[in-house]
């Protein structure tokens, strides 16, 4: 059985999920945060968690937020490390051209992820191993050689790589 996530809270409420099968447990607001257009501001949750080895929590925005209000989170995912004790704390911004939004205590402002992670081991080489993908990045698996958007991995011979 896996060790369980410990909380220090002094918020509102402790993370919680809302419904049975959700990835992420919500995080509130510890305190009232004026975001005005275009603003961000940095919001405590009154959340402290202890992970254990192995695991790291994201920090993500909740869609209804971004869809209503134009709320997200500047740095996303938000990375917790197991080793951390601190308050999680989230950079929300305001990508509302025209109206504030205000944030209470209590309100849900973003979601918590916690997930096991494997330890990588960087080998320091002169080569990489080929694959399909090759070096392409930024938007290159949607492409053809024209620029034009390709059928996708049926339309292989559209992609370039």
């Amino acid at each position: 059985m896996p060790e369980p996530v410990r909380v220090l809270f002094t918020g509102e409420q402790t993370p919680v999920y809302a419904h049975p099968g959700d990835a992420g447990a919500d995080l509130t607001s510890s305190e009232d945060v004026l975001l005005g257009p275009g603003q961000r501001a940095l919001v405590g949750t009154g959340t402290s968690i202890a992970l254990p080895n192995g695991h790291v929590a994201f920090v993500v925005p909740r869609s209804g937020l971004a869809a209503k209000h134009g709320i997200t989170i500047v740095n996303t995912p938000g990375t917790v490390d197991a080793g951390y004790r601190g308050e999680i704390k989230v950079i929300l911004l305001n990508t509302d051209s025209t109206e504030p939004y205000q944030v209470r205590a209590g309100d849900r402002i973003a979601q918590v992820i916690v997930m096991p992670v494997a330890p990588a081991q960087f080998l320091r080489v002169d080569s990489l191993p080929g694959s399909h993908r090759g070096s392409g990045g930024f938007g290159s698996t949607g492409l053809g050689s024209s620029g034009i958007e390709s059928p996708g991995p049926a339309g292989e011979e559209g992609l370039s790589l």
